[in-house]
C-alpha cells in the first residue's frame, strides 16, 4: 500500500465515522403546529391531546424523543385494537417527518458543512486509495484472489472485515426501509443537493439513498476502470453503467418530478419494478396526460417487444451488465467481492428453484393487481387478495430479499446474490437467452492451462473453467455476460459472440460434459 493510499483509507474511515456520527447530532423540539402540518387532521386530533409531556419539550436524545412520540402513537392503537375499533388504528408511519420536523441545531443548520466532511471526505478518500492502481501494470493475476478481500484464509471463512461490511449494509437497509425516523439527519445532510437538482428543501430517505447509490457506482466505477483498463469491453460497459445510474435512474425521474410529471425510472422494467402495473401508478401517469400514456406504453413496450428481441440479438447481458442499476452496483462496489459466489450444482439448483419462484409470484401478484383494478374485484380466483399479496411481494421481495440481503450479503455470498435468487427480470431474460438467443460465450479448451482465474472471478456462481476445459459453449440462463472470464483468462480460451442460435444449441444427451448431482464429470461412451 502507497503513502497516498494509506492516506485515502484514513480519510474514507473519517469521513465514514462523521457519517454515521451525524446521526448523534441535534436536538428535538416538537410544536403543536409541527403536528398540525404533518399529521391528517383525523389523526392530529386522536394524537395531539396524548402529547402533552412531549410537546414543547426539549430532548437531546434522539432515540428517546422518538421512543416518546411512538409510544403515545402505539399505546393508542393497541387501544383501539383492544376495543375493537380497528377504523381508527393508525398504519401511517409519522415518526420520520415528526423527527425531521422537530430537528434542531447544527446538522440542520450546517448542513453543506457537514456533507463535506462526511461524505465529500469519504469519497476523496475512497478515490486517492483508488487511483493509484493505475501505476501498475493492466491485466489481470492469478494471484490468490479467491483468499483475499473480506475472507480469512480459506474459501468458506469470511474474515472479520467482511463481517464487518456486511452487517453494517444490513443494518443500513433495514433502516432505511422499515426505521428511517432514525436516519433523519442524513436528509438535512443532502438538502443542498437536494435544492440544486429539483429546489427540495427536505428530500426523503429515498433522495438520499439515491444519492448514495449513484456516488458509489461513479466511484467504484473509476476503480472499476483501472482495474480493467486492458479491456475495451469492460471499459465501455463500465462508463455505461454509470451514465443509465447517472441519467436514467437518478437525475430524469428527478427532473420529470420538477415537471409535475410522474417519477419513473425509464429504463427499470416489469417485473423487476414490481410496482408499475399498481393501480395508484397506473391512474398517476394516465392523469399525467400525453406523457404519462407515453411512460405506461413504453414500460409495457419494453416487457412484451424490447426484452424478448433486445435478448436475442444481444443476451441478457444487455440490461443486466449494461443498463441496470442492481447489476451496476453489484459490478463496481460490489466487485471486490465477486470470488465469493458459490460455484456448486446445490447452489445451482437453489438458485433455479427460487429466482423462478420469485418471478411466477411477481406475475400472480400483478395479474391479482388487474385484475382489481379492471373489475373492482380486490380478489383473485375468489381467494387471492391483491393488496395482501402486492403488500407481501413489497416487503418479502422489494425490500428484505433485494435490499437487505440483495446488497447487505455482498461480502457474505457474493456481488450478485439478488440477481441470482431473486431478481425475477434477470429470471425472464434467462428464459429468453437460454431458448432463443444468438448470445454465447465459446470456449477452446485446447489452449486452456485450468488457472481457474474465470470460475474464480465468476460473480454468477459458473464453475466457467469446467466449460473451458472441455471446449463446450456456456449457454446458462444465469450467466449476465459481464465478460469478466474473458478478461480474466490468460490464455484468450473465453470469447463472447452473438451468432445463431442453431449453431450453438446443444442437445444435453450428446453434450460432452454433464452437470448431475454428483457435480461436473465427463460422459463416457459405451
Amino acid at each position: 500500500m502507497t503513502t497516498l493510499q494509506k492516506i485515502g483509507l484514513g480519510l474514507f474511515i473519517a469521513g465514514l465515522a462523521a457519517f454515521i456520527g451525524i446521526l448523534w447530532l441535534g436536538e428535538y423540539r416538537l410544536t403543536d403546529q409541527m403536528l398540525k402540518d404533518n399529521l391528517k387532521k383525523e389523526h392530529y386530533a386522536l394524537i395531539a391531546p396524548k402529547l402533552g409531556g412531549v410537546l414543547d419539550k426539549t430532548y437531546t436524545s434522539k432515540w428517546a424523543f422518538i421512543g416518546d412520540f411512538k409510544g403515545v402513537v402505539n399505546g393508542l392503537n393497541e387501544e383501539y385494537k383492544s376495543k375493537q375499533q380497528g377504523d381508527k388504528v393508525i398504519y401511517d408511519n409519522y415518526a420520520f417527518p415528526i423527527t425531521k420536523a422537530a430537528t434542531t441545531g447544527a446538522v440542520k443548520e450546517q448542513s453543506w458543512l457537514l456533507f463535506w466532511l462526511s461524505v465529500g471526505l469519504g469519497v476523496l478518500g475512497a478515490l486517492l486509495y483508488i487511483l493509484p492502481g493505475r501505476r501498475k501494470l493492466p491485466g489481470i493475476k492469478n494471484n490468490g484472489i479467491f483468499y483475499k478481500n473480506g475472507k480469512r484464509n480459506s474459501a468458506t471463512n469470511r474474515g472479520l472485515i467482511g463481517w464487518i461490511v456486511g452487517t453494517g449494509l444490513i443494518l443500513f437497509y433495514i433502516g432505511l426501509y422499515f426505521y428511517p425516523e432514525y436516519l433523519a439527519n442524513w436528509t438535512f445532510l443532502f438538502a443542498p443537493v437536494g435544492r440544486a437538482i429539483n429546489g427540495n428543501e427536505s428530500p426523503s430517505q429515498w433522495f438520499v439513498y439515491g444519492c448514495l447509490y449513484t456516488l458509489a457506482i461513479l466511484v467504484m466505477g473509476i476503480r472499476m476502470l483501472i482495474k480493467y483498463r486492458h479491456s475495451p469491453y469492460q471499459r465501455l460497459r463500465t462508463v455505461s453503467v454509470m451514465f443509465f445510474q447517472t441519467s436514467f435512474a437518478f437525475l430524469i425521474p428527478e427532473l420529470l418530478a420538477i415537471l409535475n410529471q410522474p417519477y419513473q425510472d425509464l429504463k427499470n422494467i416489469w417485473p423487476l419494478d414490481y410496482s408499475f402495473f399498481f393501480d395508484y401508478k397506473i391512474n398517476e401517469k394516465i392523469q399525467a396526460g400525453n406523457f404519462g400514456v407515453f411512460m405506461l406504453g413504453w414500460g409495457i413496450f419494453l416487457i412484451v417487444v424490447g426484452v424478448p428481441l433486445m435478448t436475442y440479438f444481444f443476451g441478457k447481458r444487455w440490461y443486466c451488465s449494461w443498463v441496470c442499476g442492481c447489476g451496476g452496483l453489484a459490478e463496481t462496489l460490489g466487485d471486490p467481492y465477486r470470488q465469493l459466489s458459490d460455484k456448486s450444482v446445490k447452489a445451482w439448483k437453489i438458485e433455479r428453484y427460487l429466482v423462478h419462484s420469485v418471478l411466477v409470484f411477481a406475475v400472480v401478484m400483478t395479474a391479482a393487481v388487474l385484475y382489481s383494478y379492471f373489475s373492482g374485484n380486490p380478489k383473485l380466483f375468489g381467494f387471492l387478495g391483491s393488496n395482501s399479496l402486492r403488500g407481501s411481494y413489497g416487503f418479502y421481495i422489494g425490500a428484505i430479499f433485494s435490499g437487505v440481503v440483495g446488497t447487505g450479503f455482498y461480502p457474505l455470498m457474493g456481488n450478485r446474490v439478488w440477481c441470482r435468487f431473486g431478481c425475477p427480470l434477470a429470471a425472464y431474460l434467462g428464459l429468453v437467452q437460454r431458448y432463443q438467443s444468438r448470445f454465447r460465450i465459446t470456449t477452446n479448451g485446447g489452449q486452456c492451462i485450468s488457472c481457474g482465474n474465470c470460475s474464480t472471478f465468476c460473480e454468477m456462481g459458473i464453475d466457467v473453467r469446467a466449460y473451458a476445459q472441455r471446449g463446450q459453449d456456456i449457454v446458462r440462463s444465469s450467466c449476465v455476460g459481464c465478460g469478466i472470464c474473458s478478461s480474466v483468462c490468460p490464455r484468450g480460451v473465453l470469447n463472447l459472440e452473438n451468432a445463431d442460435p442453431k449453431s450453438r444449441r446443444i442437445n444435453v444427451e450428446s453434450a460432452p460434459i454433464l452437470l448431475g448431482n454428483e457435480g461436473v464429470k465427463l460422459k463416457v461412451e459405451n
